[in-house]
């Protein structure tokens, strides 16, 4: 018979061919960085963010902040504005005030005063009792130190009470209570101490000899700041 065929050999397996890698990897494209600063730096998320959207190519865009306003030049612009304060409030403030200051210097002086009374009636008492005619004169060593004594209480507490507060505030408690500020017509700042004291005096003493009533009423015709004699004075004015 017909011998029989030889199988076909087997093909031998072929690998499969590996895709060729590139033959040299180009280099990346340099990224500008966005951040600010020396050297550069990795980007915000906001720019990040930007960058995705399309707009890598365009300058980045600050954030929009709104204007903030300077605390000094605020304030320097509301003292430049103030206006010289109603006569209603500026009387209720000095009342206030000569309550305050009546009330030290009564303490001081209703004692001194008893005591120059007693002395003086002491006085009288021994012209009468003498049987002849004697001049009894009502100031004298004892009733002058008393008198010393009270205005100098007087003083002290006006210092205290006025102008000390009015050069550190601008105010005393009777202006602080009642909204209003002493301050210099140009500067529109609290008077130093030499200003304060003699705006002070200038009111108190004239007050003592009661002409000052006038000074105090001067205000109502004054323009175009309001003064009274103790405000020019100081050249200051009551703001309110």
């Amino acid at each position: 018979g017909t011998a029989p065929q030889p199988a076909p050999a087997a093909s031998a397996a072929v690998p499969p061919s590996m895709p060729q890698q590139a033959a040299a990897a180009q280099p990346a494209a340099p990224v500008t960085p966005l951040t600010s600063g020396p050297g550069g730096g990795q980007a915000s998320w906001a720019q990040q963010v930007h960058q995705l959207a399309g707009g890598g190519d365009e300058q980045p865009v600050a954030p929009w902040k709104p204007p903030v306003e300077d605390l000094f030049q605020a304030a320097a612009r509301r003292q430049a504005a103030a206006r010289p304060a109603g006569l209603g409030k500026r009387f209720a403030a000095r009342l206030i005030d000569l309550l305050a200051v009546g009330a030290v210097t009564a303490a001081a002086a209703v004692p001194l005063g008893i005591r120059a009374v007693d002395h003086v009636q002491q006085k009288i008492d021994a012209a009468r009792l003498s049987g002849h005619e004697v001049t009894v004169w009502l100031l004298d060593g004892t009733t002058g130190t008393s008198l010393g004594i009270v205005l100098a209480v007087l003083l002290l507490a006006g210092v205290l009470y006025e102008v000390l507060p009015t050069v550190k505030w601008g105010r005393t408690l009777g202006k602080k209570l009642c909204g209003l500020e002493v301050r210099d017509i140009e500067a529109h700042e609290p008077p130093t101490f030499g200003p304060a004291l003699r705006r002070w005096l200038v009111f108190s003493v004239p007050g003592l000899l009661v002409v000052g009533i006038v000074g105090v009423l001067w205000c109502l015709f004054d323009r175009p700041w309001r003064q009274c004699w103790h405000d020019k004075a100081a050249h200051t004015f009551v703001a309110g």
